[in-house]
């Protein structure tokens, strides 16, 4: 498939309005909307920042590919903006970009534009056709730039592997990013490009959303001199066992081909062991944001994890309270045999995985797969314990570090054991000593931390509950599904293990209020919102009554600066005013189809939710420029 099978006049801006990332990715999400290539508008527009939120799409060298896959796709398209002026869009090298290529690819659709894509990204690594396209006069001549270019291209690229390499240096690389769309063909093109220059002969697998292409055979490993590995996602790095392998973000394979080539031709490197390819990733992390920002991602990594059992054991525990609260007990005149059934799934197995699930996949993300097993026992015996959920971190991250020191240990062992390791060495002597050390040292320590925090949260009254109300809300809204709203629900989620459902119930309040305030803010203040915005209005209802905040992320990305301390501020009036009125919904998620839980206080939280977003589309309607 040709590009220019994908991209048509229609779909095309010669002179771009917007001055900022946001506002271009409306503008070009609004005609590929208006000209029906897109059926869901926000939908498209969310599925784009998210995309952003990973990394920037803004290539560098003046360009930007925003992209993403998205039920809310018709058909595939791409979508071309220019500016001559140029925008900020975050980009790699920090210039202003000028030529825009939006991707709409559907969720569930044939692959075979990918290969357009790919081409794409290809042809725009050359800086000729970059500045033919941003000096065309017509839309006709855009097409024409593209078709040549195309036809020039057209025949075959020729791979050279391990048959076909000869004198030169002989490198292989793995571009992947967490579409597979844009930033895994444009980081092979750059290596592809480099290595031509510098006189190397270069294998690039890719990994796309269509699949491994040109995938790297058992010769090629062998043969290489080195191998880059320029990805967001994780690929198979044990296959590189012993030999010079340099690992980076997809976007260094883009802005740094030469300087990659170049280590992986330097015999001096340390070679790369297939058991510490985790530990490898983690001083990637720790070079890109310290090692606070190392622990977030193993912590973030065992709550992704974890919340489905959350979530769906909480809401199945939830409505087996339909028949009464005592209905799944057999010797209550409330007892009900499906809600007991209920009950058991959610309760007894589904919830009281939560804790093991943490620990484990926390353990998991520092020591890769081994981590697993002693995490989840940890996590157990934590449970078991009655540290419950502050043991069942600690056990996620003493189990992950314990297993990568048994690595070192073990390491010397003869290479003839090495299928022990992981079988047999890592779990026994694992488990073994996260069990011991949590039964001896950590439960003892946790579970006295942990029944003074919920003697604490139930000693709350007055003022001082408010207070946390106050700070939970806010939490919730700062950066809606970041980490302060994510230490806030996790706090909640907490709380509500060991038998206090205030906190959940603040987070829950206050993460509700963004979207619906948002909402109404655009039906009472209409011209303060664009009509795509103003569109997104009743998705956003919905959102909001069902405990999703993100749905207010596109808004406040636009202009945090006033969106975001608007949201703050009532979100934590509305959390603190829920916790005034004693309200307490025994369930982690749900929204307001789970305020029937709590009954003596429905009133109060219905007025807590009014409350909140009247405040909030009140400062909005105040703060936000007039738009139309």
């Amino acid at each position: 498939m040709k590009i220019t099978d994908l991209l048509v006049k229609e779909n095309m801006l010669m002179d771009l309005k917007s001055s900022s990332k946001k506002e271009v990715i409306s503008e070009l999400a609004g005609v590929l909307y208006k000209n029906n290539f897109i059926n869901d508008l926000q939908s498209f527009t969310d599925a784009i920042i998210a995309r952003e939120e990973q990394s920037t799409t803004g290539m560098g060298d003046g360009i930007a590919i925003p992209h993403a896959k998205t039920d809310a796709v018709n058909k595939p398209a791409i979508m071309f903006g220019r500016s001559r002026d140029g925008v900020e869009y975050e980009a790699f090298d920090g210039q202003p970009s000028n030529l825009f290529f939006m991707i709409a690819a559907p969720a569930n659709g044939a692959q075979t534009h990918l290969d357009a894509l790919a081409k794409l990204s290809g042809m725009l690594m050359n800086e000729e056709i970059r500045n033919k396209l941003l000096n065309a006069e017509s839309k006709e001549e855009i097409l024409s730039i593209i078709d040549q270019y195309e036809s020039d291209n057209s025949e075959e690229e020729e791979v050279v592997d391990a048959s076909t390499s000869g004198d030169k240096p002989f490198i292989i690389a793995v571009t992947a990013c967490p579409t597979g769309i844009a930033h895994t063909y444009m980081a092979k093109d750059a290596l592809m490009n480099k290595a031509k220059e510098m006189n190397v002969d270069m294998k690039v697998e890719t990994n796309g959303s269509s699949g491994v292409k040109n995938k790297l055979t058992k010769e090629d490993i062998e043969h290489a001199d080195g191998v880059i590995v320029a990805a967001d996602v994780n690929v198979d790095v044990a296959r590189f066992n012993g030999k010079n392998v340099v690992q980076v973000p997809v976007a260094d394979g883009i802005h740094k081909s030469e300087e990659l080539i170049s280590k992986a031709q330097d015999s001096s490197r340390v070679p790369f062991k297939a058991n510490q390819s985790q530990s490898e990733q983690n001083q990637s992390d720790e070079q890109q944001g310290g090692i606070g920002n190392t622990i977030y991602r193993h912590l973030m990594n065992g709550v992704s994890n974890m919340l489905p059992f959350v979530v769906g054991g909480g809401i199945l525990i939830a409505l087996s309270f339909f028949w009464g609260i005592k209905s799944a007990d057999p010797d209550s005149e409330q007892y009900n045999v499906f809600a007991e059934a209920l009950n058991t799934i959610g309760g007894a197995n589904a919830f009281a995985l939560m804790v093991p699930v943490l620990a484990g996949f926390i353990a998991m993300s520092i020591a890769d797969r081994p981590g697993l097993a002693p995490g989840m026992v940890g996590g157990m015996i934590a449970m078991n314990g009655n540290s419950g959920f502050i043991g069942g971190l600690i056990a996620g991250f003493l189990a992950g570090y314990l297993v990568q020191l048994l690595k070192k240990v073990f390491a010397p062992l003869p290479q003839a054991l090495d299928g022990l390791k992981p079988m047999l060495l890592y779990p026994l002597f694992g488990i073994a000593i996260t069990g011991l050390l949590m039964i001896f040292a950590i439960n003892p320590v946790a579970s006295s931390i942990n029944e003074w925090m919920n003697t604490t949260l139930e000693g709350l009254n007055g003022s001082s509950v408010i207070i946390l109300g106050l700070v939970l809300g806010g939490m919730m809204a700062i950066d809606m599904g970041g980490p302060f709203n994510k230490a806030a629900y996790v706090f909640g989620i907490a709380a509500l293990e060991g038998g206090n459902a205030a906190p959940i119930t603040a987070a829950m309040i206050g993460g509700m209020i963004p979207p619906l305030a948002i909402s109404v803010a655009t039906i009472a203040f209409k011209n303060k919102f664009t009509p795509a915005e103003r569109a997104s209005g009743p998705t956003n209802i919905i959102m909001g009554l069902s405990f999703i905040t993100e749905g207010a992320i596109p808004f406040a990305a636009q202009d945090p600066l006033r969106v975001i301390p608007s949201m703050v501020i009532a979100s934590a009036t509305a959390a603190a005013t829920a916790m005034a009125f004693g309200a307490n919904i025994n369930a982690p998620h749900g929204g307001v189809f789970v305020f029937w839980l709590d009954k003596p206080h429905l009133l109060g939280l219905f007025i807590s939710l009014i409350v909140g977003t009247v405040i909030e589309a009140l400062l909005l309607g105040v703060l936000k420029p007039k738009k139309a």
